[in-house]
């Protein structure tokens, strides 16, 4: 085999210091014959995005794959590759490869062609949404898929069937760095560059394990450390990693304390003047509220909090703000933890505070976990609105249906996009009817297994895989498409260095095996998708047609991708966006200019509570007048939800390999990846291990509330009183046992990128004394094809939405009696008559409008009328102490009216009842004005009420 090197123990290469501004070449190789051509390429296998060549031999029809190198002119790389790169080419001649679809027959997977796996899925899809409109539809795709799959999958899930359920496996690695960016510069787009690591003279890393997750960049990191002068390094990890071995601080922290310590060690590059006042002055806002939120955080309160000696975060802040430069980076350690979003945006603030932005050596990258989870985020496969456009702003969602030519009113925006774990829940309940999972295996990388399972399972959820291989969850699928992966179709890639590659089609997929693209534009023809005009929804063919409609889709957003072209692609090196008039050769840095995405007609997101997770309006949002200027988001430290207790006296947390990827679809694959990381292990400390008897290779067993798991210990270079498990490792090649690190992972959420707690877990720990676990049977599902419309179907006719009419008649009726109450009650006041006989009559015209679509939907009552009742049966004197309860009284019914219109606008708007939906914006129109009326009468009556006593008390 002609290789460079061995990879699996030379996992970085040699170095090649840098040496002044640019970062050397060195090309990287793994062959196994002479290939006959090269085809341009990137891996595909970590968020670098390498540039490289596919050899190919064209020796058999469709050409074969035998081998890569690196691509020697490629920005991101310049020549280099890691394992998984070098190694993982050889999973596309698998023989355990898809080549023909397979639907459910008698409860076993069976060969079909693709008209019979496409019309069952459609016929599907159609009943679904006629019997139980778009919202009983759902997409969970992946980081894998190029952007020309992840927009036609955009248009197609917004505006073909019209759905909000729509996210994908990025939720589970790379949400939070989007949310973070979003919360403090207003939209996503990272405002650091790999370029940065060349001339940076200090590093700052939180919860990254760069050495493994992101080889080649760690060899850049490297270089520059080895250079004539070299760069100072921090690294925050409770794990004495190899990245943790390079630094020259090492803070290990308890597990879920990241906002403690980071608000420690912002706290001290306060006190020590390092902060830069004019630029705080000049491009951020809310420095005096992050000042005195991490005011109380000293270095004793944090190694308290974090159990870490406090002359860390003393040393840390002087080695940082002691620099001149800092290159910030930060992945799951942060993201999957307690807090992540808010811990992520402490990051940024760190530089803020410094004035660290947008100049060489400063700047953060908010790492990704997959190749093209960018463009998952980009495209609005991840839930939000494409081309980074705001969900909250009318004028964006304008955009966005002129540019697919469909009315507004018909894209899906009655509520928040729909997240991984929430769609997942809707179809535990049963309000999902169909699920089509495209390239990505939740039955192992989802938390909390014995649950998702179930969930895969269940009778009446019709489940569509799209998939390379037989995984785990195509093992309980209804219908699986066979899918081309990498090296087989054409398509973009964008890193999170925010650098675009092309990556050309080199061989052809086994058997019947098709590109994403082709079967999602096969479903948009059979499903008859058509815009407002009656043309075709979809009006391209090919990825090159993909590509310039996206193209266009991004012009004037932060991920401008307008001056890109295949062409442009072609020409040795992937391009950073945005890449437009005012940048037709990319941008290699962001955001130099100092001017933020935080314009309230620009940014992506008004943000959010950090700790609550709660939107902030487009009118709070506005009051601030951000006007470019990065937000400063300061945030107390919470703990975990679940910690260590006498039961569960471990904390666990999870993580990846150097040589595995996602849950080893292809890695496991390759002999060479897969021999030097054949099995899970769980990792303990050298005190916890001595005390418990535990040996290095010991079989342990570790269980939490949810789950057990068995794996060989591994000893060492961990805290006390922590374990950790590589997630990769499922069932798919049978290991026989209970092995996956999710059997014990929480089904909980970060509230604001709701990107899953993987990082944290109360366990128990114990040597295994007989037979391991079982491993679970993926296969036992009852088809949902063959069971016909499933358990729950007999009142899927029963929707909620009567119940909501039932209880917002009554209470604007209740309300009604109410002011006739007050008008009454209260005849010497005297506003209270005219004002009260106003709001009556409101009321009144409120219960009208919403008793005329009882007919349509059904009225329901189930109690709840009754308490409402119970305000009014209270007789006050004519008092001033006696009108304000009663005014009180009536705000809180006012506010359960507020409620349930609220509710019913939601629900209008998912069904498409345009009528309905004014009606009741007309209800809640007058409900407000009540509200506003009420509470300016309470304040203006509490103050003599209470502060004065009335004559004779």
């Amino acid at each position: 085999m002609a290789s460079t090197r061995d990879s699996i123990t030379d996992i970085w290469g040699p170095r090649t210091p840098q040496c002044g501004e640019h970062w050397p070449s060195r090309v990287d190789q793994n062959l196994a014959e002479d290939p006959d051509r090269w085809v341009q390429a990137c891996c595909f296998l970590c968020s670098n995005g390498c540039g490289l060549d596919i050899g190919v031999k064209d020796d058999k029809p469709g050409g074969r794959i035998v081998g890569v190198r690196g691509c020697e002119t490629d920005v991101v790389n310049r020549g280099r590759l890691g394992p998984k790169g070098l190694h993982s080419w050889v999973a596309n001649a698998d023989p355990g490869r898809l080549t023909r679809p397979l639907i459910r027959r008698g409860g076993r997977l069976e060969p079909a062609s693709w008209d019979e796996a496409m019309e069952l899925l459609v016929g599907r899809i159609r009943t679904a949404k006629q019997r139980h409109t778009a919202g009983s539809i759902a997409f969970y795709s992946s980081g894998q898929l190029f952007a020309e799959e992840n927009y036609t999958l955009s248009v197609i899930g917004k505006a073909g069937v019209g759905t909000l359920h729509m996210d994908g496996n990025t939720r589970l690695c790379t949400a939070t760095a989007g949310a973070a960016l979003k919360e403090t510069f207003g939209a996503d787009g990272q405002p650091g560059t790999y370029e940065d690591v060349d001339v940076t003279d200090c590093f700052l890393l939180v919860g990254h394990d760069m050495a493994a997750t992101a080889t080649v960049l760690w060899a850049r990191v490297l270089d520059r450390r080895r250079a004539a002068v070299p760069s100072g390094m921090v690294v925050i990890d409770p794990r004495r990693t190899a990245t943790a071995a390079e630094a020259d601080i090492h803070i290990q922290p308890r597990l879920g304390t990241n906002v403690a310590v980071l608000n420690g060690l912002i706290r001290q590059l306060i006190a020590g003047g390092y902060a830069d006042r004019a630029f705080l002055e000049a491009h951020t806002l809310g420095f005096d509220e992050l000042a005195r939120t991490v005011a109380t955080y000293t270095p004793e309160r944090v190694a308290e909090i974090a159990c870490i000696p406090a002359d860390q975060i003393r040393r840390a802040a002087d080695l940082i703000g002691g620099s001149r430069m800092l290159l910030t980076t930060c992945l799951q350690g942060v993201y999957q933890s307690n807090q992540g979003t808010a811990a992520a945006v402490q990051v940024n603030n760190v530089n803020l505070v410094l004035g660290r932005i947008g100049r060489p050596g400063c700047g953060i990258l908010q790492m990704n976990g997959q190749p093209t989870a960018q463009n998952n985020r980009e495209s609005g496969t991840g839930g939000d609105l494409p081309g980074f456009r705001n969900f909250g702003n009318p004028r964006h969602l304008e955009e966005v249906a002129r540019l697919w030519n469909v009315d507004p009113d018909t894209l899906p925006n009655w509520g928040p996009p729909t997240h991984a774990l929430q769609i997942f829940r809707y179809a535990e309940t049963g309000s999902i009817r169909v699920l089509w999972i495209v390239g990505t295996n939740p039955a192992v990388s989802i938390p909390d297994l014995g649950r998702l399972r179930a969930i895969l399972r269940k009778q009446g959820l019709f489940v569509i895989v799209q998939d390379a291989f037989m995984t785990e969850t195509a093992e309980m699928a209804d219908v699986v498409l066979p899918a081309a992966i990498w090296g087989e179709k054409t398509g973009c890639s964008t890193n999170v260095n925010r650098v675009v590659h092309l990556n050309r089609k080199a061989i052809d997929p086994p058997g019947e095996a098709r590109p994403d693209l082709d079967i999602f534009l096969d479903f948009a023809r059979r499903m008859d998708f058509r815009d407002k005009d009656g043309a075709p929804l979809i009006k391209w063919h090919d990825a090159e047609g993909a590509f310039n409609a996206w193209r266009e889709c991004t012009r004037g957003r932060p991920c401008d991708y307008s001056g890109l072209s295949y062409a442009k692609l072609s020409q040795g090196s992937g391009v950073p966006w945005p890449v437009n008039e005012q940048h037709p050769q990319g941008s290699t840095r962001y955001y130099t200019d100092l001017k933020f995405a935080t314009d309230p007609d620009y940014c992506e997101s008004y943000g959010h509570d950090l700790v609550t997770g709660a939107a902030i309006t487009a009118r709070e949002y506005k009051a601030r007048q951000p006007a470019g200027r990065a937000l400063l988001r300061p945030v107390e430290y919470v703990p975990p939800q679940e910690e260590p207790d006498e039961h569960y006296p471990f904390f666990l947390t999870t993580g990846r390999v150097v040589y595995h990827f996602h849950t080893r679809t292809k890695t496991g694959r390759s002999k060479a990846l897969r021999d030097a990381a054949p099995d899970a292990y769980i990792q303990v400390n050298e005190d916890d291990a001595r005390r418990l008897g535990i040996k290095q290779g010991d079989m342990l067993r570790v269980t939490s509330r949810r789950g057990a798991a068995d794996a060989p210990a591994r000893v060492g270079d961990i805290e006390p009183g922590t374990l950790f498990m590589p997630f990769h490792y499922g069932y798919w090649d049978e290991p026989g046992r209970a092995r996956a690190a999710n059997e014990l992972t929480l089904y909980d959420w970060d509230p604001v990128s709701k990107q899953p707690h993987f990082k944290y877990a109360a366990v128990k720990l114990a040597k295994v004394e007989c037979s391991p676990l079982p491993q679970p049977d993926e296969s036992k599902r009852e088809s949902a094809a063959d069971a016909g419309a499933g358990k729950g179907e007999a009142d899927a006719a029963r929707t909620h939405l009567a119940d909501y009419i039932g209880l917002l008649h009554a209470s604007e009726e209740r309300l009604a009696r109410g002011w006739e109450k007050l008008r009454t009650s209260h005849p010497d006041a005297p506003d209270i008559g005219a004002q009260s006989a106003l709001f009556m009559s409101w009321s009144r015209e409120n219960a009208v409008a919403v008793q005329a679509y009882a007919g349509k939907y059904g009225e329901r009552l189930e109690g709840e009328p009754e308490a409402l009742d119970q305000a009014l049966l209270i007789q006050r004197r004519a008092t001033a102490f006696g009108l304000l309860r009663d005014l009180q009284d009536l705000w809180l019914m006012a506010n359960e009216s507020t409620i349930s219109t609220t509710v019913l606008i939601q629900g209008a708007r998912a069904l498409g009842d345009r009528g309905l939906e004014q009606d009741l914006l007309g209800v809640e129109g007058r409900n407000e004005r009540q509200r506003a009326w009420l509470l300016t009468r309470i304040r203006q009556a509490a103050p003599q009420t209470l502060a004065v006593p009335p004559a004779g008390a």
